[in-house]
C-alpha cells in the first residue's frame, strides 16, 4: 500500500517537471469544454494508453520499442491535423467530414454544440503515445521490476497508478485553466484568437516531441527537486531488506519455509536434463539463484562450487538457477561459456524468463535455499558471507536425511581474480548503474534518456560520483559510446573495481585504457589490464579494472574507449 501511495504521488508531481510541457498543449486544447465529456475521458485515454505502452516496452523486446515509435508517428500526424484545425475552421471543416463518418472524431468544429467523449478519449489515446515522462527514481524502479519479473498485475497496477497521479495534477490544471480561459473568453471577445493561438501551441508541442525533446533538452533540465522528493517517497514506501537467517543452534528444530516448487520454467539446463521435485526426493537440495556479471555471484561461486564436489557423493544436488540482471545474459551462449568459464559441473537451469525467480518469490542475487530430502525449504541466506553457517546447514540437512561419514571440516576454496573475497571495507564505493532505469549520483548534469549526448565531466567529482565523456546515448540498462575516444570516470573508494562491459551487435573487440589519478595503474592492475592500463572488449561479462596493492582509499578511476559501440553497464567494487 505503501508504494502504491508513493507511487500515485510520485505521479503527481510530474507536472513540476518540463518533461510534461510537450502535451500541455494537447490539455489545454480543450480547456473550454466540460471537463466530464472531453477532459476526463481525454485524461484516462492517456493513462491508459501510457500504462499499455510502458508495460510493454518494459517487459518486451525491441519489436515493441519499434511498435512504440511507430505509435508515436501515428501519434504525431494525428496531433498535427489537430493542431491546423485549430488554426482554421476552414481546414476544421474538411477535416472533420470522414472523422464524423467514422463517429470517432480527433477534432471537431469550434461551433459544434455537442461534445463527443470517445473523440476526448481519442485524443488522449494519441497523447498518451506521445508522453514520456522523466524517469525518476520511482518510475525506474517501476520499469526495472518490470523488465525483471515480466508482466503482472502489480506492474500494469503501479504503473496505471502513476500514471493516474499525473493525470489528476493534470486534471487540476485543467480545471482552473479552463475557468481562465473561459472567463478570457467573456471579457476580451477573442475565442477565435485563443483557438488560434491552442493550435499554435498544439503544433509547437508536436514539433518538440518530433524533435525528440521530450527525451532529451527537456529531461536535462528536469527540475532536480522532483528526483529528491520521489526518492524520498521511495525510502519510507520500501520496506528493509530481508535478511538472512541466522545458523541454526545445535538441536534446535529447523523451520518451514515452504515446498520446493517447480522447476519447469527453466528455458534450458545445462549439466544436466530438466529436474522436478519429484525427482529429487530424497535428496538435499542447494538451490543458488545467481547471473554471471554479477560480482556477489562470482565471489560466493567458490564456496557453492566446492561444496557440490565435497557432499555430492552423500547426498546434495546443487542446482544453479542462472536468472539474467542485464538483457545479453539472457543469451544461452553467453551462460554456458560462463558455466564453462567459472568451473561449474552441478546442473545450471537457465531461467531467463524469471519464471523460477517468480516461483520461490526471490528478490536477490545471490540467493541460496536449502531443502531437505523431504522437498521442504528448511532455511536461506541473501548475499556473500555466512559461508560456515551454510555449511553447518547442509550438514545437519544430510544427517537428517540419514545420510552418514560425512567429510569433515569446512570448504578452503582456492579463489583468484575477481572470486576473491571483498575487503572487508564498509566505506567503500556502493554498486553503481550506467543506464538512466537504476543510475545514481551522475555528476555530468542531466542524463538525455536514448538520445545521443556529447557529455562534458567536471574537473572535480565528489566520492562515489561519477561522469562521462565524449558522445554517449544512455539507454536503460546502458550506456553507448557512439564516437571513439569516449571515457567514463568514478571517484571511488575500494580495493577492487569491476565494470560490467561488452562489444557492440557485431561483437568486434573494444580497445581501452584505463588511468588512476591520472596515471598508468601499475601495481594496482585488475586481472583484465596489463600494468599500463591497456585492455579489451571481447565479451558482455564483468571485467576486474582496479586491484590495488595497498589499501583502499580514494581514488580517480578513468577508463577511455579507443573503439566506438561499447557498452558500458554497472560498477562494482570489492
Amino acid at each position: 500500500m505503501l508504494l502504491l501511495i508513493a507511487t500515485f504521488l510520485g505521479g503527481l508531481i510530474t507536472i513540476l517537471s518540463p518533461c510534461i510541457l510537450p502535451i500541455l498543449p494537447f490539455v489545454f486544447a480543450r480547456a473550454d469544454r466540460p471537463f466530464m465529456r472531453n477532459g476526463l475521458p481525454m485524461l484516462a485515454g492517456m493513462a491508459v494508453t501510457f500504462t499499455l505502452v510502458a508495460s510493454l516496452a518494459a517487459v518486451a523486446g525491441g519489436w515493441a520499442v519499434h511498435a512504440n515509435q511507430y505509435g508515436r508517428d501515428l501519434a504525431l500526424v494525428v496531433l498535427t491535423v489537430f493542431g491546423i484545425s485549430l488554426l482554421s475552421a476552414r481546414v476544421a471543416d474538411w477535416i472533420s467530414r470522414p472523422f464524423v463518418k467514422l463517429g470517432n472524431r480527433l477534432s471537431q468544429r469550434s461551433d459544434l454544440q455537442t461534445d463527443s467523449p470517445w473523440s476526448a478519449a481519442g485524443l488522449g489515446i494519441a497523447t498518451g503515445l506521445l508522453w514520456a515522462p522523466c524517469a525518476g527514481p520511482i518510475l525506474g524502479t517501476i520499469l526495472t521490476g518490470a523488465a525483471l519479473n515480466g508482466a503482472n498485475v502489480q506492474t500494469a497496477l503501479l504503473l496505471l497508478t502513476y500514471a493516474g497521479g499525473a493525470a489528476v495534477s493534470l486534471a487540476l490544471a485543467l480545471l482552473v485553466g479552463g475557468r481562465v480561459f473561459t472567463l478570457m473568453k467573456r471579457s476580451l471577445g477573442a475565442g477565435e484568437w485563443l483557438r488560434r493561438g491552442l493550435g499554435a501551441l498544439v503544433l509547437c508541442g508536436v514539433a518538440a516531441i518530433a524533435l525528440g525533446m521530450d527525451t532529451g533538452w527537456l529531461t536535462r533540465v528536469s527540475l532536480a527537486g522532483t528526483n529528491s522528493i520521489e526518492q524520498r517517497l521511495l525510502d519510507v514506501a520500501r520496506p528493509a531488506p530481508a535478511k538472512a537467517m541466522p545458523p541454526p543452534k545445535a538441536g534446535a528444530s529447523l523451520p518451514v519455509e515452504g515446498e520446493l516448487p517447480s522447476l519447469a520454467g527453466a528455458t534450458q539446463w545445462i549439466n544436466s536434463a530438466p529436474l522436478t521435485p519429484a525427482s529429487l526426493r530424497g535428496k538435499v537440495v542447494l538451490v543458488d539463484f545467481w547471473t554471471y556479471s554479477c560480482i556477489n555471484c562470482i565471489r560466493s561461486l567458490p564456496y557453492v562450487n566446492a561444496w557440490a564436489q565435497k557432499y555430492r557423493d552423500h547426498g546434495l544436488v546443487v542446482i544453479g538457477v542462472h536468472s539474467p540482471e542485464f538483457a545479453f545474459e539472457k543469451d544461452p551462449a553467453n551462460v554456458t561459456k560462463a558455466v564453462r568459464d567459472f568451473g561449474i559441473s552441478y546442473p545450471v537451469a537457465v531461467d531467463s524468463d524469471y519464471a523460477i525467480w517468480q516461483a520461490f518469490n526471490n528478490e536477490y542475487w545471490p540467493a541460496h535455499y536449502f531443502i531437505d530430502a523431504h522437498g521442504q525449504i528448511r532455511g536461506h541466506h541473501f548475499g556473500e558471507g555466512n559461508y560456515i553457517g551454510s555449511e553447518d546447514l547442509i550438514r545437519r540437512l544430510l544427517s537428517d536425511a540419514g545420510y552418514k561419514d560425512l567429510p569433515g571440516g569446512y570448504v578452503q576454496p582456492n579463489a583468484a581474480g575477481a572470486e576473491i573475497a571483498d575487503s572487508g571495507d564498509a566505506h567503500r564505493s556502493p554498486e553503481t548503474y550506467v543506464g538512466y532505469a537504476r543510475s545514481e549520483n551522475f555528476a555530468g548534469g542531466q542524463i538525455a534518456h536514448d538520445d545521443s549526448w556529447n557529455y562534458r565531466a567536471p574537473t572535480t567529482l565528489l566520492t562515489n560520483q561519477w561522469s562521462l565523456n565524449g558522445h554517449w546515448t544512455v539507454q536503460k540498462q546502458s550506456a553507448q559510446l557512439t564516437q571513439a575516444d569516449g571515457s567514463v570516470i568514478y571517484r571511488f573508494r575500494g580495493r577492487d573495481l569491476h565494470l560490467v562491459l561488452g562489444p557492440g551487435k557485431d561483437g568486434k573487440p573494444v580497445r581501452f585504457r584505463v588511468t588512476l589519478d591520472g596515471k598508468a595503474p601499475g601495481a594496482d592492475h585488475g586481472t583484465d589490464i596489463d600494468a599500463d592500463g591497456n585492455g579489451t572488449v571481447d565479451g558482455q561479462r564483468l571485467y576486474q579494472l582496479v586491484r590495488q596493492a595497498h589499501g583502499t582509499g580514494d581514488r580517480v578511476f578513468d577508463i577511455t574507449f579507443l573503439d566506438p559501440d561499447v557498452h558500458v553497464y554497472a560498477f562494482t567494487f570489492g
